[in-house]
């Protein structure tokens, strides 16, 4: 199973990425959590404390895993292939939730689809973790479309696209699927988020019928889940409305694969 998450800034999506990594630990479901917001913070989802969030290089920034990786002997020439098992299984950090995490980074070069050799090993990490591996894999993309550019999300079963009911987000939602269709992912579709009462779901409901898109999911609004991104500190799973509807749907994607 290989989840990609995704949508506007703030609509929540690294905290059902996270969600969706502890249920399918919970189900026994050995996972690969993948950071690739350019502003990551997934690991404080999965238990992480900020001090050891702070301490995971990313991959794309690792100038020593790259050297490694795609150094030669002549300057200006990197090599093509390489072989990246050995980057999860030395670089993926255990995680308090179950899952392992690994944090790809920021590629720092001109143009998205650059050859450098950091988009190099990071290109070819991604495939190998989503085509190759039987692990489940979540995805944390970065917020808005750039991702779709630069094919991030190819060969996912799902895209996860998270919405709230604000008409802005709604419509970025709306994009990103638009962008996605043409793609070889099987599943795409909206995942409402922090729905609170009859108003939220309507709106949501109404702009995917409207813009013909899936309703995949409705998570409830959770003011334990806002309480402890105000105070840092982990969400009560068993008392959480909100974790036990991500549950639900991790379930749901795991039945439909």
């Amino acid at each position: 199973m290989k989840i990609a998450v995704c949508g506007k800034g703030g609509v929540g999506k690294t905290f059902i990425a996270g969600s969706l990594a502890r249920c399918l630990v919970e189900s026994g479901h050995p996972v690969i959590a993948i950071d690739a917001d350019s502003s990551p913070n997934l690991a404080l989802s999965l238990g992480l404390t900020s001090e050891e969030a702070a301490r995971i290089a990313p991959v794309a920034e690792n100038d020593a895993l790259i050297r490694l990786k795609t150094g030669t002997d002549y300057s200006g020439v990197f090599r093509l292939t390489f072989t990246v098992d050995d980057i999860i299984r030395d670089h993926a950090t255990p995680t308090p939730s179950g899952a392992h995490l690994l944090v790809m980074g920021t590629v720092r070069a001109m143009g998205s689809g650059c050859a450098c050799p950091a988009h190099s090993v990071v290109k070819a990490l991604m495939r190998h973790l989503v085509v190759e591996r039987d692990d489940a894999v979540i995805l944390d993309m970065e917020a808005g479309i750039e991702h779709l550019g630069r094919g991030t999300t190819r060969h996912v079963d799902s895209l996860l696209v998270v919405t709230d009911a604000n008409r802005k987000s709604l419509e970025v939602a709306a994009t990103i699927c638009r962008l996605a269709r043409g793609s070889d992912i099987a599943r795409v579709g909206l995942v409402g988020n922090r729905v609170e009462g009859e108003r939220h779901e309507t709106a949501i409901r109404e702009f995917a019928r409207e813009h013909g898109l899936e309703v995949i999911a409705l998570i409830p609004y959770d003011a334990g889940v806002a309480e402890a991104g105000i105070s840092g500190t982990a969400i009560d799973e068993t008392a959480s409305t909100a974790f036990r509807a991500i549950c639900n749907l991790a379930r749901d994607l795991g039945e439909r694969k």
